[in-house]
């Protein structure tokens, strides 16, 4: 990929003034960082500012909430989105976790501060709070209804929770460390849960019972992700009869990021690994892209693309900053990656430019999750922020 472009956290404000200046950079891997600003000539009758960049690099195309701007030097290329709206009042403290309604009505988070929301996604208007977890909750998300909660937390409980009146209808017990991720199968009669204890398990939402541990690793389970393998991927054979309480899982793989440095897939419903690739640091996230390619990300900052047919070396190594990579998210024909810098970035494989979600100064930003044409990220800062991809 080419050298990426850096831009001031809060640039669409700085750039409302006149004479008003954003700072910019470019960080060839191996070379010297280029510095350079952007400088407000005036805002046009539209409500668009007139700006210039300093030498070495170009402002290609402005609107109110973006900018487009190249360093031709490195051919470098990048396209800058501030938010739409930002939620200030959700949480009080960092905000590890999101996850947005599949009719994209609600929001739920969780933070630091304790807690776990349900919000309105348009306003961030508070909605519920889910309150049951002790300590900290560590990971939400909704069931494909959109009715229905799935959160896991560092008291080594899963749970599952009505939308509509915040009550905890179902609480998993088995696992014996904090639970760090979860995934759903299929339209949600079982789900994925990774912790700390090292094991993968697989649960039957219907009875509340562990239906089994696909995968004890001796090493903390950082991210989950449950995808459907293309026909051509051999997920083994299960040595036993599955119960009939599982549903969904054929034909599924199981993708874990392990603090080991090991990236592992097995077969959901055989248990059987179908490969094992060891990274440069601990994986800290992983996602499907397709029935046969995958994502991970590093605490050194590396996104591994890995095809699940000829895993032993990488499609491609994807290297923006060291900083830790901390969400990864299929998006259109592509990804959408955060990491521990502030940064976050959308790939698209038609576009010879990446775009960048801006607002976030150096804090980490935890976890994404997108509807339709709207973003919404999480961060150490305790922000929510909305980004509409219209605004581009």
């Amino acid at each position: 990929m080419a050298a990426p472009l850096r831009i001031q956290s809060d640039w669409a404000q700085a750039l409302r003034k006149d004479e008003g200046e954003a700072w910019l950079s470019c960080h060839p891997p191996g070379k010297p960082t280029l510095y350079g600003s952007l400088t407000c000539q005036g805002i046009g009758l539209d409500g668009i500012p007139e700006v210039t960049a300093s030498e070495g690099f170009i402002v290609n195309e402005i609107n109110k909430k973006s900018i487009h701007i190249s360093c031709p030097k490195e051919t470098a290329s990048s396209k800058f989105l501030a938010p739409y709206t930002t939620f200030s009042r959700i949480h009080t403290k960092s905000i590890t976790c999101l996850d947005i309604s599949s009719g994209g009505g609600l929001g739920v988070s969780s933070s630091t501060d304790g807690s776990m929301k349900i919000w309105q996604a348009s306003n961030g208007e508070l909605r519920r709070v889910l309150e049951g977890h002790v300590f900290d909750v560590n990971c939400c998300r909704f069931f494909p209804s959109g009715l229905v909660v799935l959160s896991g937390g560092m008291d080594a409980q899963l749970k599952i929770w009505s939308a509509e009146d915040a009550s905890c209808v179902v609480t998993f017990k088995g696992h014996k460390g904090g639970i760090l991720d979860t995934d759903i199968v299929d339209r949600g009669r079982n789900v994925v849960s990774g912790s700390r204890d090292g094991t993968a398990r697989l649960w039957d939402c219907g009875r509340s019972a562990c239906l089994g541990v696909i995968a004890d690793c001796g090493s903390s389970i950082n991210g989950v992700a449950v995808g459907a393998a293309d026909n051509s991927i051999n997920l083994g054979s299960p040595e036993q009869m599955p119960s009939e309480r599982e549903v969904g899982t054929e034909s599924k793989m199981l993708l874990l990021a392990r603090e080991d440095k090991k990236l592992q897939c097995f077969g959901l419903q055989s248990r059987q690994p179908v490969f094992l690739f060891i990274g440069s640091d601990a994986f800290n996230c992983c996602t499907f892209l397709s029935g046969f390619l995958m994502l991970a990300g590093t605490q050194d900052g590396n996104i591994y693309q890995l095809d699940v047919r000829s895993p032993r070396a990488p499609v491609q190594v994807i290297h923006r900053s060291g900083a830790p990579v901390l969400s990864l998210l299929s998006f259109r024909d592509g990804f959408i990656a955060s990491q521990g810098d502030g940064s976050c970035f959308i790939v698209q494989q038609d576009l010879d430019y990446v775009i960048e979600l801006t607002g976030a100064d150096s804090d980490p930003v935890y976890k994404v999750a997108t509807w339709e044409k709207q973003i919404y990220t999480c961060c150490r800062d305790g922000l929510v922020r909305r980004y509409q991809l219209s605004d581009l």
